[in-house]
Parts: structure tokens; sequence; C-alpha cells
């Protein structure tokens, strides 16, 4: 195709400073220093290139939906990008969008408009670096607005922890990207749901071990056949035993073999294939929680024994304690009417005098 370059748009012309190829529905407007998205677009593009530009906002209408009826791909990374705005990506044939590279600070949820969008594919490669984008982007999931999603790109964005529920509406979802980022445990994130999920990849982040609530929700995925896991730090103790065991039992992990110890110092650079038992000693109970509760039942029990005895000693010798309880009231009150007589003879003079002067 020709891609010709035009300082004036005509109808179904090319953009100043953009490259168009009518054959191929496609224009470029790659490192042009644009700062806002050109309003003469030709309605015959099908894929679009604004990359590289310092184009810092997408309001809403940035790109017409009326007159951009054939947009089914567009890429924008590499630009400056800090806000997305409510409406400005509403295309009614958008399959694909590239926001990777882009300092996020604003993503509205509403972003593909009121309705659902034809979106399939997602990258946000670098892009969610703000936690409040984060929390956008899976509120704009779990909307169901883009229950047509089958690819998410989500890597080199430095995540600690997922939202909870963040990929539940997502049933057409095939392929998740969560690499090179700094995860450290996926205790709170559910792949229920994703029965159409083919491809995960963790690897390069920070997981010490996946517990066995997590194995179970890939072992219930049917369509996923590829997981990668390389380049996590690995904490070879008791509580990996399951992820050794569903390592060894499971065709679903990449590049098994290479798997290996981050820690303890003793297991540095062992293969998790090649760990047992005797390896970890593991005479601790790996689940203390649950083994904490289980010891404050017991001990709750225990004490509600002996209560249940005390009480039934004290109603045996009902008696005995009556007996004993008028003994102590008796001694006390002798021991008081006592103190009462020495009252008197000290504050009364005639009776001291006597007192001192008497033998007896």
């Amino acid at each position: 195709p020709i891609l010709l370059g035009c300082g004036s748009a005509q109808p179904g012309g090319c953009p100043a400073l953009c490259e168009c190829s009518e054959p191929a529905k496609t224009v470029k407007c790659v490192n042009r220093n644009l700062t806002a998205v050109p309003p003469d677009l030709p309605p015959y593009v099908r894929s679009l290139f604004i990359t590289g530009n310092p184009l810092t906002d997408l309001p809403a209408g940035a790109f017409p939906a009326q007159r951009l009826t054939d947009l089914a791909s567009l890429n924008l990374s590499g630009n400056h990008l800090r806000t997305v705005e409510a409406g400005s990506l509403a295309l009614p044939a958008l399959r694909q969008l590239d926001l990777s590279g882009n300092a996020l600070v604003s993503f509205s949820p509403q972003a593909f408009g009121e309705g659902g969008s034809p979106l399939e594919e997602l990258a946000l490669r670098g892009a969610l670096r703000d936690h409040g984008v984060l929390l956008s982007l899976a509120a704009l999931l779990q909307s169901g607005a883009l229950r047509n999603l089958s690819r998410l790109e989500l890597a080199d964005n430095g995540l600690l922890l997922l939202p909870a529920g963040m990929f539940t509406a997502l049933p057409a979802l095939r392929q998740l990207d969560l690499s090179n980022n700094s995860l450290v445990g996926l205790r709170n994130v559910s792949f229920q749901g994703l029965g159409r999920l083919q491809s995960l990849n963790l690897s390069d982040n920070s997981l010490g071990v996946l517990w066995n609530s997590t194995l179970a929700q890939f072992r219930s995925l049917p369509a996923l056949r590829h997981i990668v896991l390389g380049h996590n730090s690995w904490v070879c103790d008791c509580a990996i035993e399951d992820l050794v065991a569903w390592l060894k039992e499971s065709d679903q992990v990449e590049g098994k073999e290479a798997l290996t110890c981050a820690s303890p110092d003793k297991m540095l650079g062992k293969a998790l294939l090649k760990i047992n038992g005797s390896d970890l000693n593991c005479s601790v109970p790996t689940d203390l929680p649950s083994q904490l509760q289980t010891s404050y039942v017991f001990l709750g029990i225990v004490l509600a024994l002996i209560g249940a005895i005390f009480l039934l000693v004290l109603y045996l010798n009902r008696k005995g304690i009556k007996k004993w309880m008028h003994n102590i009231r008796d001694a006390c009150r002798d021991h008081m009417e006592g103190y009462h007589y020495r009252y008197e003879i000290n504050a009364d003079p005639r009776l001291t005098n006597l007192s001192s002067n008497s033998d007896v």
C-alpha cells in the first residue's frame, strides 16, 4: 500500500502530520508531537496508530463513533496519557486497544460507554502504576462492560496485590498476562468463571507459595494448559508441599523443571520437582491459624468441664458450705464485738483508770 501524507484533510482524506493508506484502511500518526487526537480522521480507517506523542488526555468523543464506524484496532501506546474520560472509547467496532507505556492516573469505568463494548484485546503494559487506576480498571471489568474480552495484558505494572473478584465477569478470557509485576500472593484472586482461560503468565513476580485454594482453581479450569511460573521467589518450607505435589502431577505448567527455591539458604537453587518430605522436615503444622483455632476450641471445652465439676462439688457440699459460712459469720461477729468493747473502754476515762488499776 502507498502511504500518503497530506497537509490538509479532505472528506475521506488524511489528517496533517499523519500517514494514511486507504487500501489498507490504516492511519499512522507516529512521533508527530500531537497533543490531541486529530479531529479529521478518515471514516474508512480500521487500524489507527497514535503513538509517541505528548498526548495527555482522551476526552469524551475523542473518536466520533458516528464517523469511525469501522475502527477495530486502536494503538495509543507510548504517549503521555494520564486521563481516559467517560465515553472516550465508545466505538462500535473496536476489537483491539493498546494503552501500554502511558502513565495513567484516571481511567473512567465508563470509558467504553454505557453499554457493553465488543473489545476483545486490551493491553495495559506499564500503564497501571497508580493504584487508583487499578481500582478503576477492576470496577470496569467487574461491571461486565468487557464480557467479550479474550486477551488481557497487565504486565510491567509493579502490582503487589490484585483487587478481589477482578476477573469474575470475563467469561470469554483466554489469555491473561500478569508477568513482571511484584505479586506476592493470589489468595484474594478468583479465577472461577474463567472456563475458557487457556494461558496464564505469572512469571517474574514475587510469589513465595501458591496455596491449595489457588491450585484447586487451576485444576478446575478445563481449558487452562499453559501456566508460566518462572522467576519467582519460591520459599521452600512446609507451606510449599501442596505446590510441589501439584507440579509433579500437573501438565499445565510450562518449564516446571526449571523452577527452583529462593529460600531458605539450605534449599537455595534446589529444583521444586526434586523436593521431598525429608528435605522440608515438617514437624510443625503449616496451617497455624486452623491449628490455633482448634486449640482455642479444645481449651474452651476443658474450661467448661472444670467449671461444671466445680459447680457439681459446690452442690454436693452445700450443707457443709452453709455451716462453714455460718461459722465464719459468728466468728466475725464475735471479733467485731471485741473491738466494740475495747473502744468503749478507751473512750470512757473512768473505765480507762479502772482498767489500768485492775489486775483482772
